[in-house]
This record gives C-alpha cells, structure tokens and sequence, in this order.
C-alpha cells in the first residue's frame, strides 16, 4: 500500500532520520514538533560501527561529516590542569572514546531536516493532545486544535515521550535513573580551547566537569555530571535544574567557578538524569516508538545516536517489506533491533558504574573480564544486521 500516512512525533534525530526512510519507500510523511523551531546545540553525538553504513545509505555522509565538531582528540587532566591521559580521535578506527564523527546533536538535526524539509509535512509548534485508535488507523487531535487521521503513528519524542505515556501508560514504568545527572550549555571560549577535549573528573565525589570545542571557535561546550540518587526536577524547568547544577557543582575546583559564571548567559541550556527506557515491546496497534522514546541508552552509552539512525532504517524497511501491515512491520523491527539496543544499554550501565565514587568501606573492584567486554563493545557497535531491502520502493536519497 504506497501513500501511507505516518505521522512522526519529535523532530530531533529519530524523528527526521525516521521521514528521510519512510518518504523513500513510499509513505507521505509528517513530522509534529512540539518546540516552535529546531533546537540548536546541545551535547556532541557519534556516529559509530554500523551506524556510519546507514548514514552513507541515506547519501549524507559529506554533509554530516562537513558538520563534524573535528574534535583531534581528549585530555584527561588533575585539578590543576595537568593531563593525565590522552585519546585521539583516530583510536580504534574512529570508533573510540572520542568518534570519528562527532556532531553536536543540534547540528545533525538541521542536517536531516535540510535533507527533508522538501518531501516531509514538518509542524511546528504544535504536538499530539490525543489519540484514538481503530482497526483502520489513527484520529489524532493536536494541541492546537487539528483533527487528522493517519495510517500509523510513530512516537520519537525522546526519554520524556508524550507519545508512549499516552499508550503505553506512565513514564515511571518505563525510565530507569542511572543515578547520574549530565548538563550541557555553550560558553565564551575564553579558556584558549583548540580542537582538544579538556575533561576533570573527581573519583572521590563521583562529578566531572569538562570543555570540548564546537564548530564556532569562538565558543565552547561546557559539561558537567554529578551524582544524584534520585531525580525529580521538572525537565521543562529551567531555573530549577540551574539552581541544582549550582548546587551540585559548589566548591569543584578546576574552572568550574568560570564555567558555571556563564551559566544564567546560557543560549541552549540542557541538564536532565542519565536514564535508560526499558520496554517489554516498542509498538502497540498501530502505534510505535523509535529512539530514546523506545530503548534510551542514556549518552553515557556513546550510542543514542546510532540507535536512532539504526531504528529509522530499520522501521521503515520493515513496515515497508510487510506491504505497511503494523503488527507485522513493527514485530519484525523489534526483532531485528533488541539484541542490539541490550548490548547498549549495558554499554551505559556499565559506564555509569565505572564512574561511580566508592563508599569508605568499599571493596576493590574486580578486574573486569577484557575479553567478554570487547566481545560486549563489538556486539554493540556492528551487532545488528542491515537488510538492503533489494525491490522495495525506493525514491532515492535526497541530498
């Protein structure tokens, strides 16, 4: 059935990488953001392993590689700013601690908006207020007062999803606190930076605080993290989390106190818990759920991104290859993706661990087993399979 009507929730990453696929394959798209623009800035993505082959597919590997921070590499320093160690961007083929391709998330949206904006319906502004399903599809009522129907709904609205409380049921159920706070904002580069990663974190109190180049020399990307056991401020409330970064981060040492001097300064502000989604399954009726909204394996996994580029090839390849029928479209799509997302959700929590301060009485940690984590870090970069999907519509890339 060509001339399926998608409506896609969220236009960040997941939202307009998932249109990019559904458009070439026949579906007519369009994507409701709830922010009145695209969001720029934010905290720099990779792209990784497998990912790379699916950005390659879309034919936008020169423009997002045109986008990259071209970060050379990182410095780990003491709280004097002595280094301690070094990573460089070209470590284990460009797919090390510091990617190859590295975009601050900000900037691949507009590179995948760009590439759809033409042959995808984008609203913004507006976002789903309620939903109704049927056998034969989808009534949506929006938030600024439309009513449409389409053929499946597919919710890419991030870790704090309206789309999956609406169908699935409250976000409690869903998202599962690291226990790690992360913040982002964009500063003065006042503190000479080059294309150099500078980062400081305290083994003691478990927080790190850090600086990484962007592409306007001019500027640069502050980063926090702290520990939090628990996590209950408003991700919409942006004085709250500005009080708590401030009171989290007191007495730090390192630059924290120029840092956080520019923090009321922020253009693009961001902090929220590190957090994974764990669902039993990604899809109901004719609704779904791609990226963070369905399998979130929090930044400190380094593959959010991938996932999300990932899924949106997949999906639409599936629901495509299954002539549009949903339940079969998206079982297929779980099926072809869980494995894969486990491993990175294990990738993040083990991360998160890592970086965890010892109590007093705390044991020595074990050596951990090299070799069952390579054989983890392999099945989370390369293990899942791409199908060409040969004899499926496909209209082309549009770059």
């Amino acid at each position: 059935m060509s001339g399926t009507k998608v409506l896609v929730a969220g236009a960040s990453i997941a939202g307009p990488a998932l249109a990019h696929w559904l458009r070439r394959r026949g579906a007519e798209v369009t994507v409701v953001e709830r922010a009145p623009e695209l969001r720029p800035g934010g905290q720099a993505v990779d792209a990784r392993g497998v990912t790379k082959d699916v950005i390659q597919r879309m034919g936008l590997d020169a423009a997002v590689r045109a986008a990259r921070t071209k970060t050379a590499g990182a410095h780990t320093v003491d709280v004097d700013g002595n280094v301690l160690e070094t990573f460089s961007a070209e470590d284990d083929g460009g797919d090390g601690y510091i990617s190859e391709i590295e975009i601050l998330r900000g900037d691949l949206s507009q590179v995948l908006y760009d590439d759809t904006r033409d042959g995808v319906e984008y609203v913004f502004g507006d976002r789903i207020a309620e939903l109704t399903q049927d056998a034969g599809g989808v009534d949506v009522t929006f938030a600024g007062g439309g009513r449409r129907r389409f053929d499946l709904v597919i919710g890419a609205d991030g870790l704090h999803s309206a789309t999956r409380e609406m169908v699935f049921g409250p976000r409690e159920q869903f998202v599962r606190h690291l226990g790690l706070v992360l913040a982002f904002y964009s500063v003065p580069n006042e503190f000479e930076l080059d294309r150099w990663v500078i980062d400081y974190q305290d083994q003691v109190s478990g927080r790190s605080a850090g600086l990484r180049p962007i592409p306007d020399a001019t500027r640069a990307m502050a980063m926090f993290s702290f520990p939090a056991a628990d996590f209950d401020v408003d991700h919409r409330d942006v004085e709250a989390q500005k009080r708590l970064l401030r009171e989290r981060m007191d007495g730090f040492g390192w630059l924290t106190p120029r840092i956080l001097a520019h923090l009321d300064d922020a253009p693009d502000f961001y902090l929220d818990q590190v957090a994974q989604v764990v669902m039993d399954r990604w899809s109901s009726g004719r609704v779904g759920l791609i990226g963070d909204a369905a399998f979130s394996s929090s930044p400190m996994s380094g593959q959010g991104t991938g996932l999300a580029l990932i899924g949106a090839y997949l999906l639409a390849g599936e629901l495509a290859a299954a002539g549009w029928d949903a339940e079969v479209g998206f079982a297929a799509y779980e099926a072809r993706m869980r494995s894969f997302v486990e491993a990175n959700q294990e990738i993040g929590r083990l991360h998160v661990q890592s970086r965890e301060a010892p109590g007093p009485d705390a044991e020595p940690s074990p050596e951990p087993d090299m070799e069952a984590l390579m054989a983890l870090v392999e099945r989370a970069l390369n293990g899942v399979e791409l199908p060409d999907y040969a004899g499926l519509p496909d209209s082309g890339a549009t770059a």
